[in-house]
Parts: C-alpha cells; sequence; structure tokens
C-alpha cells in the first residue's frame, strides 16, 4: 500500500507524509531534462556569437527577444547562460569562447563619493561661463539630443590616447585614437573632425573633466557651434555616462595595452549595437540613426 504513496500523499487518506514526500522529490529529480543549450542547436550557436559580441547574458536575453519573437526555442532566460558559462562542466560556453574572458567585467563595488566639497580650481582657461553649474537644464533630463560627454583613455605609459565621446540620450559611441600626442592642439583638432559629419542638432554641448588637453575648448566651440563646459574638480560623476563607456572600453583594451586602429572601428561598432538595458533594449545605433533621418527630413 505504501507503494501507492503519491508525492507523499496517501492515497487511503491523503494526509502528507515527508519521508515518502522527500523519496519521491529524488525520483522527479534524477528525470533526464534537455537543456535548452544543448551542443548544436541553433539556439546555442546565436548565443556565443552575442558572448563574443561582448553583449552580457542579460542583453542577450533581450535581443533574442527582438530577433525571434514568437520562437520558443529560441528564447532563454540569462540565468541559464551563467549557468551554462560558470556552473557546467564539460561542455560549457565558456569552452567555446574563442577569447580568455567570457563576460564583461569591471570594479565589483561602485567607488564612494566623497561627501566633501569640490576642491577649487586654478584652471584659469575654463571661465566661470563654461562651468557645469551654467550647463543648460535641458542636458540633464536627456530628452533633448545632441548632448555629449567626453575624456580620454590613456594607452600604455601614456604613449597612446582615445577621444572617447557619448550621446547622452542615446548612448551612442565616438571613438578616435589620436596621434602620438594628446597636447590641447591635438585633441582640438580631432574633435572637431569627430562632430564634423554630425547635423547641428546633434552638436549641442560636451561634458568634460578639468584635463588641461581642452585649454583650446572655444576653438572647438568656434568650429562646430558646441558649446563645452567643465565639471568640477574630482566630480566624475557629473560625467558619469562617459565613465562607464571608457569602463567598457576598457574591456577591450586593458590599461596594460596600446590601441591598433585597425580595432577601434570594430569595437565602436560592437559598443553601437549592443541592446542597452537603460534605453528598454533599444540600441545606440539605430536611435541614432532615427534621429539622423529626421534631422535629415526637418
Amino acid at each position: 500500500m505504501w507503494r501507492e504513496v503519491t508525492r507523499g500523499r496517501d492515497p487511503r487518506d491523503g494526509s502528507y507524509r515527508a519521508p515518502q514526500a522527500a523519496g519521491s522529490a529524488r525520483v522527479r529529480r534524477r528525470r533526464p531534462r534537455a537543456s535548452r543549450l544543448a551542443a548544436g542547436t541553433d539556439l546555442r550557436l546565436e548565443v556565443l556569437r552575442l558572448l563574443q559580441d561582448r553583449l552580457s547574458p542579460e542583453q542577450i536575453s533581450a535581443e533574442l527577444r527582438v530577433r525571434f519573437p514568437g520562437r520558443d526555442d529560441m528564447q532563454v532566460s540569462h540565468e541559464t547562460i551563467y549557468q551554462a558559462l560558470y556552473v557546467q562542466g564539460k561542455g560549457s560556453l565558456r569552452q567555446e569562447l574563442l577569447g580568455e574572458k567570457a563576460l564583461r567585467t569591471g570594479r565589483t563595488r561602485r567607488r564612494a563619493r566623497s561627501n566633501l566639497p569640490p576642491r577649487a580650481s586654478n584652471r584659469s582657461w575654463i571661465g566661470d561661463e563654461a562651468m557645469i553649474t551654467q550647463r543648460p537644464a535641458e542636458v540633464e533630463d536627456r530628452a533633448v539630443p545632441g548632448h555629449w560627454e567626453g575624456d580620454l583613455v590613456i594607452g600604455t605609459d601614456g604613449s597612446s590616447a582615445l577621444i572617447t565621446l557619448v550621446e547622452r540620450m542615446t548612448r551612442y559611441v565616438l571613438v578616435r585614437r589620436l596621434p602620438l600626442t594628446h597636447d590641447s592642439a591635438t585633441v582640438s583638432e580631432q574633435l572637431i573632425a569627430m562632430m564634423r559629419d554630425l547635423p547641428a542638432s546633434l552638436r549641442q554641448t560636451v561634458t568634460w573633466d578639468q584635463g588641461v588637453e581642452m585649454a583650446r575648448h572655444a576653438q572647438f566651440t568656434l568650429a562646430t557651434n558646441c558649446q563645452v563646459f567643465f565639471c568640477d574638480p574630482h566630480s566624475p560623476w557629473q560625467r558619469g555616462t562617459n565613465e562607464n563607456t571608457n569602463g567598457l572600453i576598457r574591456d577591450f583594451y586593458p590599461k596594460s595595452t596600446n590601441f591598433a586602429d585597425e580595432q577601434i572601428a570594430d569595437m565602436q561598432r560592437l559598443l553601437n549595437i549592443r541592446p542597452r538595458k537603460t534605453l528598454g533594449w533599444a540600441k545606440p545605433a539605430n536611435m541614432l540613426n532615427e534621429l539622423l533621418t529626421v534631422a535629415a527630413t526637418t
């Protein structure tokens, strides 16, 4: 009669029996279940390709919903991807990746912001009218396009550098390698070239830190009609979008490496086709193309 117990319930009176329930659970646990990311499936191949494009598991899960709507066989949760990368042993996704790192990585915790007031700046070339306190209020809420944040990413021993610009509304990234030096004349010249092909509506402001490389910001503004505003000293969170972007770039180029021209364009492409959670899983490239289309018809 006890063999007739189902999931811990006695069929005679329906009462619960804990030992029998535990035995039933062990039997069910042994039941084989095929993995959604089994070897050779289209889903596994697509997940591997997106991992190689530096998308996170959560971004991959969102991207699959966009690319394969209505196809349950091409959907997978981000937790399942994490399990396939780090929990499974033989045959795990990690073993099939081309690179050593399976995921984008960064700091494990945020850096604490100081509660002390910013130290006074001695950058006389900035001028009070160019401080972030004078920046238009529309920049803050990201509702209007054309407002950028910028910085330099320095390579090995300061021998190479990248200019990075990110548009606050779309998170679209522009990256350019600086030739040999990053003095103010070179930075100004390269920034002008980066902005030259954008319509005037997408050249509103640039927010930068107080690095001396922007000492010629007046020349840049004259050439592009794009106003530069400077953060308070030691306040990187005032251009936090660019700080985040530079962290993503460091995933491609750690501090111990130099920058190669043939790789920078591909890195910029990958960053701009990455679905972003903060954009409702839209892609920066698509959002900027929509803005460019509107600008061309007005």
